[in-house]
């Protein structure tokens, strides 16, 4: 969509105003709306001057001697707000530091960017593809609280299995998901079907295909809406997009949903799964007659991974929560590995009928993560499994997470805790910074930022060690 097409969508649509979206480092998008005639006083000036915003109000940004940012919206990503009382146009911006009119080094589309810059500068391809399955949680409620007297967390959901000695207005039907029985009975035992379909409609009327959408193996309203591959920027775009139809529909419906990776104890958490692929003058380079149908390029892209898979913990399992997902036995791929069909491997080979499809999928990524970052790391850290040859070894096809002790040593795992991938981030961050992606300045801000969390976290009583210790 150029400059043209974005003022006849304002002017047939009698769009009263624009909303300017851009994404902070969290990976939370932030938004400023101005009147829709302010951009049609001089369509092309405006586009071409920007809207500056103060950025050192965005956590993990420069301080306030270097605020003034600008907003530049991408006119490709022109859509109509379906939530909105008034008539709102919306589109995602790239943030620009004034001082040299670039990609600010902290924004993360500008980050996602230079990643596929940096691909095409490399030769090895001229397009990544990427395909994330984020899940997430529909609730009916939450309540949470955390103060000097003592901290709680409340989860109502009628679909939980823990609900089924509650009394409900109307009656308790009975009809629920147990703990890993969600995937994937029909209603009433599924009770999203209508709110997923909701979600559906919107995610393709704001151009976003959708492919799937289903219940998911938790109790308690678990779910996934899978959604086209595309490129990184792109894709990243989109499920920033998916991520606010899901919250904004949910909350239309009188309930709410989470991305968290691990809201309930006891069963599956909400991973990410992320499709990948590198392609170049129009041919899947992860096509091959290799082991599952890959190429090298793809088993080097593999080796890539996993060698910096630590490192890319912190940004593609960026919580403390995360990392309450990552424990064995609740589908969660800890162990370090790849293999065709085995869901317990780190890396899947998924089966697929045609050579264009052939594909890589890291299962380990979560929801919280930044989609932007995400994607971009994921694809410095298999570039430089190319670029240096990293073969991952022999494929893992048994069961791994009931490997004799012997042979489960020998196997890696992610990291165990956010502040152990910061560590791993910190120590091991070269192949992040190459062609100017990621800067160290960035990458310190980032640690910095996250150690907060974890600060926070590692100084605040749990009730579960009142459950431990309070008799002691």
């Amino acid at each position: 969509m150029a400059v043209a097409d974005v003022v006849k969508l304002i002017q047939e649509n009698d769009v009263k105003f624009v909303d300017l979206r851009f994404t902070d480092t969290r990976g939370k998008e932030q938004h400023v709306s101005i009147p829709a005639h302010v951009l049609l006083e001089d369509a092309d000036e405006w586009f071409e001057r920007g809207h500056a915003f103060d950025g050192s109000s965005i956590a993990g940004w420069k301080g306030i001697q270097a605020s003034d940012m600008l907003l530049m919206a991408d006119p490709a990503t022109a859509r109509i707000d379906p939530f909105f009382d008034e008539p709102t146009v919306f589109m995602h911006c790239d943030v620009i530091d004034p001082a040299d009119g670039k990609g600010y080094d902290r924004d993360p589309r500008s980050i996602a960017k230079r990643a596929e810059a940096y691909l095409k500068a490399s030769g090895l391809g001229d397009t990544a593809y990427f395909g994330p399955e984020p899940e997430f949680f529909i609730f009916d409620g939450v309540t949470w609280g955390t103060d000097m007297s003592g901290c709680f967390v409340k989860i109502k959901a009628e679909e939980a299995a823990w609900a089924s000695a509650e009394e409900f207005e109307g009656g308790n039907m009975g009809h629920r998901p147990g703990i890993k029985g969600g995937y994937f009975p029909v209603p009433p035992v599924d009770s999203s079907q209508d709110i997923r379909s909701a979600m559906v409609l919107l995610l393709e009327e704001l151009g976003v295909p959708v492919e799937v959408h289903h219940h998911e193996v938790a109790t308690a309203g678990q779910n996934e809406i899978g959604t086209k591959f595309s490129t990184l920027t792109q894709r990243a775009d989109w499920t920033q997009i998916l991520k606010y139809v899901v919250h904004n529909v949910a909350h239309s419906y009188g309930k709410t949903a989470t991305f968290m990776p691990k809201p309930i104890v006891g069963d599956n958490g909400s991973g990410m799964h992320v499709h990948q692929s590198i392609w170049k003058d129009g041919k899947n380079l992860f096509a091959g007659e290799g082991y599952a149908g890959l190429s090298d390029t793809a088993l080097y892209y593999i080796g890539g991974i996993i060698k910096h898979a630590k490192a890319l913990n912190a940004i593609t399992n960026p919580g403390t929560n995360s990392y309450k997902r990552l424990v064995p036995h609740y589908e969660a791929p800890v162990k370090l590995a790849y293999s065709a069909k085995n869901r317990s491997a780190s890396i899947r080979i998924p089966h697929v009928a045609s050579q264009k499809g052939r594909r890589i999928e890291a299962r380990f990524p979560d929801p919280l993560a930044n989609p932007y970052l995400c994607f971009s790391a994921l694809l410095m850290a298999g570039l430089d499994g190319i670029q240096n040859k990293i073969h991952p070894g022999d494929a893992a096809d048994k069961n791994l997470y009931d490997l004799p002790p012997e042979e489960d040593k020998l196997i890696p795992t992610v990291c165990a805790s956010l502040d152990e991938a910061l560590a791993a981030l910190d120590k091991d961050r070269e192949f992040l910074t190459r062609g100017g992606v990621f800067s160290n300045e960035w990458i310190d801000a980032y640690i910095e930022l996250k150690m907060q969390e974890v600060n926070l976290t590692r100084m605040t009583t749990h009730p579960v060690e009142f459950a431990m210790y309070y008799s002691l």
